[in-house]
């Protein structure tokens, strides 16, 4: 539980503001700064929110300077290696993981929960060619207010408890069916004999003339992938899914935003477009030319996959995925020059100083679209994969914030744009004369 144990004082001209100091559970200090315009008439500027926290959570825990991260107080090492995807959307959606019993009822509700309503698989037929199909998840899952429920602050726990099941299941199809209506292959239906990972596979991949055949080992992996992604405290997608939901809009809404701030490059995008660069150094064969760039404070270019706004330490989540990527290529015989490559940069990387004193250590989006391409993944469906895998976040972020009864979202600014500036003349006499 936070608790205030201490203040900071505040000058400021003639006034002295006593500010409380927040604790949380595991150390974190912080000021609270709610009363601070009503004392003072100042405000807080944050461009970026670099240093604000803007809520109370019990999900994730993050320690950025020691690379620790944990959900509901389980370390995501021991989440990836003993635990399925399931028991962990369990885990942040409920506050804990369940009981052989809830785990079995919970894996029916989204079972039953898979199928996407027929009517909206004409949806499809909308899209042009080529749409990517992160614009097309997030048109989907916005229009699933049309034609489900309504699930907001107001809904009864029940609903909200078989809605959010049935958003982490049902965005999985709409993600298949679009990757399927990409390719011009006929849908594939969820089956009710598969696990949650192993019906994402067979969606994505069976066909009338070639039918998969599901591995288990690729079916482990798919839920360790989900797992490391599955929630990490307030990012850009998180955040927006908390701001949005503050003005108690339903929950299909809701989530249609955090898949919207996930779709760009900074953000959700950022595991494709490291993949597009290392076949571009790859193509170049000069890595040490693509090294001084990066160290060039005159040159744009930067070297993607290192780096995190919170980690000054190795992402636990790389560590993880480094590990089973070199496990999986090897298992399946797959060779994969951009391993190799990823291998020489990283190995680069942490022998320069230059990237050392600045904290530029491997990030979870540096492996894991190698891994994903030896899966069969398509590029384009990177980012859709870590849609998926961040529902269960979004969720309980969602339900959390809801219980709290947290005010709409309403940041403040500092205006500096022009003071008070007058019509002019000729303006006016050209309005009365309906020439604008």
């Amino acid at each position: 539980m936070m608790t205030k144990k201490s203040e900071a004082t505040l000058k400021f001209e003639d006034k002295e503001v006593s500010l409380p100091v927040v604790i949380g559970t595991e150390g974190d200090k912080g000021l609270d700064i709610s009363g601070l315009r009503k004392e003072t008439g100042l405000v807080t500027i944050d461009p970026g929110f670099v240093n604000t926290a803007s809520c109370f959570s019990q999900i994730t825990y993050i320690d950025g300077e020691k690379g620790i991260l944990r959900y509901r107080g389980i370390p995501i090492a021991d989440l990836a290696e003993k635990a399925t995807f399931v028991d962990v959307a369990y885990l942040l959606v409920h506050g804990a993981l369940p009981s052989e019993k809830e785990r079995m009822d919970f894996s029916m509700l989204l079972n039953r929960n898979s199928l996407l309503h027929e009517d909206m698989r004409h949806f499809f037929d909308s899209f042009p060619k080529g749409a990517h199909p992160m614009h097309i998840l997030a048109t989907m899952v916005n229009a699933m207010a049309a034609f489900y429920p309504n699930v907001d602050v107001n809904t009864t726990a029940r609903n909200i408890e078989h809605s959010c099941a049935r958003v982490i299941s049902i965005v999985r199809t709409i993600a298949a069916f679009a990757y399927k209506k990409s390719i011009g292959e006929p849908i594939v239906y969820p089956r009710h004999d598969l696990s949650y990972c192993a019906n994402f596979l067979n969606m994505m991949f069976d066909s009338p003339v070639r039918p998969y055949h599901i591995s288990p080992e690729a079916v482990r992996l798919l839920n360790v992938l989900f797992i490391i992604h599955a929630d990490h405290e307030q990012n850009c997608s998180t955040t927006a899914v908390r701001a949005i939901g503050s003005a108690q809009v339903n929950l299909y809404a809701t989530i249609a935003a955090g898949i919207s701030a996930l779709s760009g490059p900074l953000h959700g995008g950022a595991n494709q477009a490291v993949i597009e660069q290392l076949q571009m150094i790859h193509a170049d064969g000069d890595l040490d030319k693509f090294i001084r760039k990066a160290k060039d404070k005159n040159d744009p270019f930067r070297l993607l996959g290192f780096g995190h706004r919170v980690y000054k330490a190795y992402d636990p989540r790389a560590e993880i995925v480094r590990n089973e990527c070199e496990k999986y290529l090897a298992a399946t015989g797959i060779h994969d020059p951009l391993l190799d490559l990823a291998h020489r940069i990283e190995d680069t990387v942490r022998k320069d100083s230059y990237f050392i004193d600045r904290h530029l250590y491997p990030n979870v989006d540096f492996y894991t679209g190698i891994l994903y391409r030896a899966m069969g993944i398509p590029e384009n469906m990177f980012t859709v994969m870590f849609a998926l895998a961040r529902l269960p976040g979004w969720v309980a972020h969602w339900r959390e914030m809801i219980s709290d009864n947290t005010k709409i979202v309403r940041p403040r600014q500092i205006y500096v744009g022009r003071t008070q500036q007058e019509v002019s003349d000729d303006l006016e006499h050209c309005a009365k004369l309906h020439l604008i």
